[in-house]
Formats: structure tokens, C-alpha cells, sequence
């Protein structure tokens, strides 16, 4: 089993980052092929700064190595240093019917919050494809807002190989419904573009004050609550163990709980998790060559899959 994802360097890597994509890729290093790349090419559809693009790449590679992804495992790269992927892009929008993108919510979602409709946020899934099927990826795991870009990839799969003959492996979505959407702290889902985020590896002092932010009802200490309508305890059950959810959903039924108490439990426990890897994170930072190796070996790697892939699709359409 080949395993692909990728995530943007847009900004500071966040709680909805790390439960949706980074635990559950963290986690299936172990169970197969793992190719994982750092997607700045599609970071370009909403970063403009150079600077600020080149310094987002290297805080995703720290901060995924920090949380544990295993160069020695995994295929660890930038999306930019595999060009291949660009040249198969073009492949497959030969065989793209507009209809097709026309009718993908994302790009209408991010046009109506005001990102520019460029050609390259339209054609943000035929890239995403390009990326997939570069390395013959068996599973993609995304979140539900993703599903529907991994379903336009099988498509232009089914439609490249039917026409041109059989050039790519036609991959399946992973979805875990359980962290589909982490709310922020006003409720909405955890996003930059909401600046309602919790950063996995923001300032500590920070941090704290922005948990204790957390937006919630009006209820009082004495009164019964109910856990399963609580934005605190919708992160805190993130970090709990099975047993350590029940016994907090208990006392919000039983009354007596503050909202503040939950509030800094939830803080001792994402300080309990991620302040271990701040550290780690620091120590990788002293070693910008290490950082850099890891990502240069994953390219070749990388690139070795792709260019394998794509000379078959280049002999298919008669490029070669």
C-alpha cells in the first residue's frame, strides 16, 4: 500500500492541521509506503510573499518531524523539487472537462472568502491529481473537505486510462469521520482564514491565553452542561483517553463544573503532548542541513516514482 499527502505551507501549522492530517499520516508511516511532501506550489494560490513562502516550508518540515514523522520510513519532500508533477498536470488537463471543476466546492468556498479567482486556484485538482498519481498512491488519507478532490483524481484517472490505455493506478480516499472538523475558538472550523486557531507550536504564553478564549455558552458553575455542544470539550476529548472523556462528560452532566476548569485542563493537556516536541522542534531547528537532507533525499526518491510515471504517460499520448 502507497500512501500520498501532502499539506500547504500557508501559514503556522495549527490543531486542525494536526488532527486532520498530520496524527492520521504520522500513523500510517508505520502501515505502508509513506510519500508525504510539503505542497508549495499550491501554497501559491494564496501566499504571495516569497519570503514568508520560503519560511512556511521550513517551519511544515519542522514542525512534521518534531511531531514524528521517520525520514528513515518515509519519503519526506517539496512539492517543487518534484517538477514532474507539473509536466503530468498538463497531461491530465487535456483530458479535464471543465464541468468537472466547475462543480468543485472548494474553489466556489475560497472565491467567496475572498481569494482571487485565478486559473491556478480553479485548477487546484487536476495538481492535486498530478501529485497523487505521480507515485502511483493506493490511498489518500484527507478530510471530508477534501474528499471530493480525491474523487475528481479517480476520475481523470478512469478517463486518462481509458483513453490512452492503462498509465495510473487509480487510488482510494482515507477519511476518519471522528476529526473531520476541529472547531476554533469561536466554534467555526479551525482555520487561518477565521484567525481562530490554536498553533501546535505557538508561543507558549500565547497559547494559553487563546485556550482561555475558547467561545462558550452562558451557563454558570453550578449548572448541568451538555459536552457534546462544548467547543472546550470537543479539543479536550482530542487529547483524553476513552476513559478521561467519560469521566469530564460526567461532571458537565452532573453540574458543578466551570468552564475555566475545563479550560485548563484541556491546557495541560496540549502542553503535555506538544511540550515535549517543542523541544525537539528547537533542536532540529540548530540543524537547518539535517532538515534540508531529509527533504532532498525524499525528492529523488520522489522523483525516481514520477519520472517513471510519467514516461508512460508521455509514450501514451505519443510524446516520447
Amino acid at each position: 500500500m502507497r500512501i500520498l499527502s501532502g499539506i500547504q505551507p500557508s501559514g503556522k501549522l495549527h490543531l486542525g492541521n494536526y488532527f486532520g492530517m498530520m496524527q492520521p499520516a504520522l500513523e500510517l508511516q508505520n502501515k505502508g509506503d509513506a510519500y508525504y511532501f510539503i505542497a508549495n506550489y499550491h501554497a501559491l494560490t494564496t501566499v504571495s510573499d516569497a519570503a514568508a513562502l520560503r519560511q512556511g516550508t521550513t517551519d511544515v518540515a519542522l514542525d512534521f518531524l518534531a511531531c514524528g514523522l521517520d525520514p528513515e520510513r518515509t519519503v519526506f519532500y517539496r512539492q517543487s523539487d518534484v517538477p514532474e508533477v507539473t509536466e503530468l498536470m498538463w497531461l491530465l488537463s487535456v483530458v479535464t472537462p471543465m464541468g468537472l471543476l466547475e462543480r468543485c466546492h472548494s474553489y466556489k468556498d475560497k472565491v467567496a472568502k475572498g481569494i482571487a479567482a485565478s486559473h491556478g486556484l480553479f485548477a487546484y485538482p487536476v495538481l492535486m491529481a498530478a501529485d497523487i498519481l505521480a507515485v502511483d498512491a493506493n490511498v489518500v488519507p484527507v478530510g471530508r473537505d477534501q474528499k471530493q478532490h480525491v474523487e475528481v483524481t479517480r476520475d481523470l484517472a478512469v478517463k486518462f486510462n481509458l483513453q490512452y490505455g492503462e498509465v495510473f493506478t487509480v487510488p482510494k480516499e482515507d477519511i476518519r469521520d471522528s476529526v473531520a472538523v476541529v472547531p476554533g475558538l469561536d466554534g467555526q472550523k479551525m482555520s487561518k482564514s477565521y484567525n481562530n486557531t490554536i498553533e501546535i507550536f505557538g508561543d507558549a504564553k500565547d497559547t494559553k491565553a487563546r485556550i482561555m478564549r475558547i467561545v462558550t455558552d452562558s451557563k454558570g458553575v453550578a449548572d448541568v452542561k451538555d459536552p457534546d455542544t462544548c467547543n472546550v470539550f470537543a479539543l479536550y476529548r482530542l487529547f483524553a483517553s476513552e476513559a478521561e472523556r467519560e469521566a469530564m462528560a460526567a461532571r458537565y452532566r452532573a453540574g458543578g463544573l466551570g468552564y475555566g476548569e475545563v479550560k485548563k485542563a484541556l491546557h495541560e493537556k496540549f502542553e503535555g503532548h506538544f511540550g515535549p516536541l517543542r523541544q525537539k522542534r528547537a533542536e532540529l531547528a540548530a540543524r537547518p542541513d539535517f532538515v534540508e537532507d531529509v527533504l532532498r533525499r525524499g525528492a529523488e526518491k520522489a522523483r525516481a516514482l514520477a519520472g517513471a510515471t510519467l514516461q508512460r504517460a508521455r509514450h501514451a499520448v505519443g510524446l516520447d
